[in-house]
C-alpha cells in the first residue's frame, strides 16, 4: 500500500448468479442496465447487481469468493468485482468509469482521493457501522467512505535478530530517541549483522518518511502546517521536526547496509535482506509482510518509531504513522435506490457477519477499523500496529493527505538526498518550492 484520520485523526477507513470479473473489465450494469434491473429500494425480492472497484490487488482473489458467499447469503444481489489494471491508479481507473458514465457502485480507493469524489458519494453517517468506528472517519462533517484497510509504517525489524543484538528479548519500546537508535544500530553491528538497509522507492520516501516530519509538528495540527507550507510562512530551516527527522535520516545513512549505492535499493531487496537476517531493520509498511514471508515463513517481524529528537517524553517518538489507507464510496449519481441500499447491505455484511469479518481478517489480512472485530490478526506486523493503536501511539498516516504527486516530487527530492547529490538547504528548498506550487 501504500495509500482513518487514525489517532486523533484517523483518515479515516469500510442474485439470481454470481458474476466475479477479474479481468477488471468495464461495469455494465450499475448504470441503464441496473435502472432496469434495480427494483425499487424497499423490495429485497427483486434482483439487483451491484459492482465493486478493488484496488488492492493482493486481495482479490479473497473479494471475489467474498462477493460468491454474500450472494449466497443475500440471493436477490449479484455482486461484480472489478479491479485496477496494472500501471493505472486506483483515482485513475475510477475516473474512467466515471468519464464512461458507468462507474462502480462500491469504489474503493486510496483515502486521499476521497476528496475528490466527495460530490459523489453517497451520504453514510446513519449507517450502523459508523457508531464502532475505533475513530472517527469524516469528510466536511459527513461520513462518506468505508475505511477497509488499516495500515501503518515505521522501522520494520526482524525479532530473531535484534533478541540475538541486545542479549534476550527486544522491547521496541525503548527505542523512543535517535541516541537509543543509535545505539541500537551499534549492538547490532557488533553482532556481525548489517543494522539498516534502507530503501530508495520514491513513495516510500516521499509519502511515508518525509512525512514523519509534518505528523510530529508540536501542536500536532498538520493541516495548518501544510497551510503555512504552502502561504510561505513556515520555514523548513529552522524547523525542529523537520531537522529532527533528517537528523535521524543523516544516523541512519551511516549504517545502511547500501550506503554505497542507495539510489538502487528496491523494495524487493529490504524484504529480502530483513527476511534473510541480513539486515536487522528497514523502513516499510506492513504491507510487505508477504514479501517477507515469501522469503522466510516463519519469520517474526515487529515495528518500532522513527525518532525525531532525543526527548524521550516527546509521545510522537514512540508512535507510528497509522491510518485506514484504502476506503470505499458508494456512489449516488448514477446507482439505482436499490443498488445503493443493496451496496450498504454488503458493507454491513463486512462489519457484522461472521464469514464477512472472516473475509477482512483472515483471507484479506486486513486490520479492521471497527472496534466489533475482536479476530485477531494473524501476522506479526499487524500485531505489532495494534499494539500502537492500542496504545494510542498513533501518527497521522501520510499518504492520507499529501496530494497525488507528492510521493513523484518529494520522493526524487528525497532520493537526490538519500544519494549525496544534495544537502539539507537544498531538500528543503525544494519541498517548500512543491508545497507553494500545490494547487
Amino acid at each position: 500500500m501504500k495509500s482513518f484520520k487514525f489517532a486523533k485523526p484517523i483518515v479515516l477507513m469500510t442474485a439470481l448468479s454470481m458474476i466475479l470479473a477479474a479481468c477488471g473489465g468495464s461495469n455494465g450494469s450499475s448504470g441503464s442496465e441496473g435502472k432496469e434491473t434495480g427494483g425499487n429500494a424497499g423490495d429485497s425480492n427483486k434482483p439487483v447487481k451491484i459492482t465493486f472497484l478493488n484496488s488492492k490487488g493482493q486481495i482479490q482473489a479473497a473479494a471475489e469468493e467474498a462477493a460468491k458467499k454474500f450472494t449466497a447469503a443475500n440471493p436477490n444481489i449479484q455482486v461484480e468485482v472489478l479491479t485496477v489494471a496494472s500501471g493505472q491508479s486506483p483515482f485513475e481507473r475510477a475516473s474512467v468509469l466515471y468519464a464512461s458514465g458507468n462507474p462502480a457502485t462500491l469504489n474503493m480507493l486510496d483515502a486521499g482521493d476521497i476528496v475528490k469524489f466527495k460530490d459523489k458519494a453517497l451520504d453514510l453517517s446513519g449507517e450502523q457501522w459508523v457508531k464502532d468506528l475505533a475513530q472517527p472517519n469524516q469528510l466536511d462533517g459527513k461520513t462518506l467512505a468505508f475505511p477497509f484497510a488499516v495500515e501503518g509504517y515505521g522501522l520494520v525489524y526482524n525479532k530473531k535478530v535484534l533478541d540475538k543484538a541486545v542479549g534476550g528479548t527486544f522491547d521496541p519500546s525503548t527505542i523512543h530517541t535517535t541516541s537509543a537508535l543509535e545505539a541500537l544500530f551499534k549492538k547490532v553491528e557488533a553482532s556481525g549483522t548489517a543494522p539498516l538497509i534502507i530503501g530508495a522507492m520514491p513513495w516510500s520516501l516521499g509519502n511515508h518518511f518525509l512525512p514523519i516530519a509534518y505528523a510530529s509538528q508540536p501542536k500536532g495540527d498538520v493541516s495548518a502546517f501544510i497551510g503555512g507550507l504552502r502561504t510561505g510562512q513556515e520555514k523548513l530551516a529552522g524547523n525542529a521536526s523537520f531537522n529532527g527527522l533528517i537528523d535521524t535520516l543523516e544516523m541512519m545513512k551511516k549504517y545502511n547496509k547500501r550506503k554505497n549505492d542507495p539510489l538502487v535499493v528496491t523494495a524487493e531487496d529490504i524484504a529480502g535482506a530483513v527476511a534473510k537476517g541480513e539486515a536487522a531493520i528497514t523502513f516499510n509498511g506492513n504491507w510487505m509482510i508477504s514479501q517477507l514471508d515469501s522469503v522466510q515463513p516463519n519469520g517474526e517481524y515487529g515495528f518500532m518509531p522513527v525518532p525525531t529528537s532525543n526527548n524521550a517524553d516527546d509521545k510522537k517518538n514512540a508512535s507510528i504513522p497509522v491510518g485506514a489507507t484504502k476506503q470505499i464510496f458508494i456512489d449516488k449519481t448514477v446507482a439505482t435506490a436499490a443498488q445503493q441500499e443493496a451496496a450498504k447491505k454488503f458493507l454491513n455484511w463486512i462489519v457484522y457477519d461472521a464469514a464477512g469479518q472472516d473475509f477482512l481478517v483472515n483471507k484479506a489480512s486486513i486490520l479492521p477499523a471497527f472496534k466489533n472485530i475482536t479476530l485477531e490478526p494473524a501476522d506479526s506486523l499487524a500485531k505489532s500496529i495494534k499494539t500502537y493503536m492500542n496504545a494510542d501511539k498513533t501518527l497521522q498516516f501520510g499518504a492520507n493527505y499529501v496530494p497525488g504527486d507528492h510521493s513523484k516530487m518529494i520522493g526524487a527530492a528525497m532520493q537526490k538526498y538519500l544519494g549525496g547529490e544534495s544537502d539539507r538547504a537544498g531538500l528543503a528548498a525544494e519541498i517548500e518550492g512543491y508545497w507553494k506550487n500545490v494547487k
